[in-house]
């Protein structure tokens, strides 16, 4: 039985690619429970940063260079000095430029090897570092393999497909694989590509929930080309509901991404959303994103919400019209009766605001539903 299908014999390590690809088989069409976590090296805390952070690399950098300095050095040498070390799991100038010293083909041999073998998060991270400057379309299975472990290793692994052929249809394979943080970097670099064939899924997929969808949901609607697929709110409804949620998302982004204040279409995008939003039947979930947008429009500057006043106030008496239909009052009050938790802050957070139908005669909410996805 092979290390990547089985279990290992007792006292040798996993490596992390093979950790990564058990699970992968486990839930192949998903992220990984936890992304992962318990890592094969047990959680051994990594070393410690250096006080200048903008100096992280370098020792990795002058470990390298000293590596391909010896034609005949070993390569698990490497890796346990490697695993000394603090490596950052972002890109950095000194170690893409001890990748370009050397001799491409075997800066590209231990890039795989670390990749493949490494049993400790600093080698891993050193060897998807190498195969990000110099690694070919042979090593994207390995690559994508390696980035399920997305939290620690999607920073490279994303850089990686990106300036590979076809990084695209790589990337999309990724992102539909990731959760939390690794999403954020698979999503940034789809956005950085700028291929109208990442667009379909951009504009129906890239928004799953997560509070740090914040940091990209703008750079999505940009790259997706959001504002030009607003003919579509009618007849597309997996679209209508994305975008839905998209834009409840540039609603909570402040200090992290785009804002709707920022997005150059939020009048357009706001405007059709508006007049599509109660073409489908409600859900709670549709409820919180009109909810939220009509407080937000109520709320904000007109600025703020990347409109003239006639558009916002156009925009929020069409959300507010939705909000009044009996099918989404009904909606909000059997959620509010089965005590949805947000449904019953928000009714008490917006009453000063909004007097939105379904909450008439509620009593106040008692406490914060804390985060809601």
């Amino acid at each position: 039985m092979s290390a990547a299908s089985g279990p290992l014999s007792p006292g040798i390590p996993s490596s992390f690619h093979d950790h990564a690809l058990r699970l992968h088989r486990l839930t192949p069409d998903g992220p990984l429970p936890r992304d992962g976590a318990p890592y094969p090296d047990g959680g051994r805390p990594r070393p410690k940063a250096p006080d200048d952070l903008r100096t992280a690399g370098v020792q990795v950098a002058r470990l390298l260079d000293g590596h391909f300095a010896r034609p005949s050095a070993p390569l698990r040498e490497l890796a346990d000095a490697l695993g000394e070390l603090y490596v950052p799991i972002h890109p950095r100038e000194s170690v893409t430029a001890a990748a370009h010293r050397a001799d491409p083909e075997r800066v590209r041999r231990t890039g795989r090897w670390l990749v493949r073998h490494g049993t400790d998060e600093g080698s891993v991270v050193t060897g998807l570092a190498l195969l990000a400057e110099v690694g070919t379309t042979a090593d994207i299975p390995l690559i994508r393999t390696i980035g399920l472990l997305s939290n620690t290793f999607g920073p490279l692994a994303a850089r990686a497909l990106e300036r590979l052929d076809g990084g695209t249809a790589h990337l999309l394979w990724l992102a539909d694989r990731t959760a939390g943080w690794g999403r954020v970097y698979v999503v940034e670099a789809l956005c950085r590509l700028d291929d109208p064939a990442a667009c379909p899924w951009l504009l129906r997929k890239a928004i799953d929930g997560d509070f740090l969808n914040g940091y990209f949901a703008g750079r999505v609607a940009v790259a997706g080309r959001l504002h030009e697929a607003v003919p579509e709110f009618g007849r597309d409804r997996e679209l209508l509901h994305h975008t839905g949620h998209l834009l409840y998302m540039l609603t909570h982004s402040s200090g992290m991404g785009m804002t709707l204040g920022h997005y150059p279409h939020s009048a357009a995008v706001l405007a059709a959303h508006a007049r599509h939003a109660g073409d489908a039947p409600p859900t709670v979930e549709t409820f919180q994103f009109v909810a939220t947008l009509a407080l937000h429009l109520a709320t904000a500057s007109a600025e703020d919400c990347g409109c003239t006043e006639e558009q916002r106030t156009a925009v929020l008496a069409a959300y507010l019209a939705v909000l009044d239909r009996e099918d989404w009052c009904e909606t909000a009050r059997a959620a509010l009766a089965a005590g949805d938790r947000w449904l019953l802050w928000f009714a008490d957070h917006s009453r000063p605001r909004l007097r939105l139908r379904a909450f008439e005669d509620r009593a106040p909410a008692t406490e914060s539903p804390g985060e809601v996805n």
